[in-house]
């Protein structure tokens, strides 16, 4: 790992290029910075996610996944390196199928809203689906660990149930599409 920040600006990435990880330089606009960015871009939604009003399991639930989210940009700005470890996609799953057991079946489609957390939950749901997208690309070209692309997939799901229950308990409910609206 490198060294921790003293100062914040360098001047180095001045030239369009970025340090990864390993010490090596890459173009701002690479494939990899993409990938790592926008999972950096996921952990700041779940950040604004975890500072809206919640149950403390869900906010506890949403930190660890912040440092799981921190290792995997980590990975992905190594080439070669594997920081998540197996085992995350099975957590992943068991919380999923505990919180959606709760739920009702859904019959229609939901449109992004409810409360101000559900709402932001499902924000969290787009930019892990960009997030996930950004990784696969990245693999057609690149070596990665398969467990990255299987984890936000898997994730990505979860924010989904996650923002039903949070939709059920600001009181607001989920808003369902209405595919009749226009007749």
């Amino acid at each position: 790992m490198g060294n921790r920040l003293s100062k914040i600006y360098t001047r180095t990435g001045d030239d369009g290029s970025t340090g990864l990880g390993d010490g090596e330089r890459t173009g701002k606009d690479s494939l990899r910075v993409e990938a790592f960015g926008t999972v950096d871009e996921l952990n700041s939604v779940l950040g604004m996610l975890v500072s809206a009003e919640q149950d403390s399991d869900i906010k506890d639930l949403l930190m660890a996944i912040q440092h799981h989210l921190f290792d995997l940009g980590g990975e992905l700005s190594m080439p070669g390196y594997t920081l998540l470890p197996e085992g995350r996609v099975k957590q992943l799953e068991d919380i999923l199928d505990q919180y959606n057991a709760n739920l009702p079946v859904l019959k229609e489609f939901i449109l992004p809203g409810g409360g101000p957390a559900a709402a932001t939950c499902h924000l969290a749901r787009t930019v892990c689906r960009r997030a996930e997208r950004r990784v696969v690309e990245l693999a057609r070209t690149e070596t990665v660990n398969p467990e990255a692309i299987h984890y936000l997939n898997r994730l990505s799901d979860l924010l989904f149930v996650l923002s039903r229950v949070m939709a059920r308990a600001d009181g607001v409910g989920e808003i369902l599409w209405d595919h009749q609206r226009n007749k």
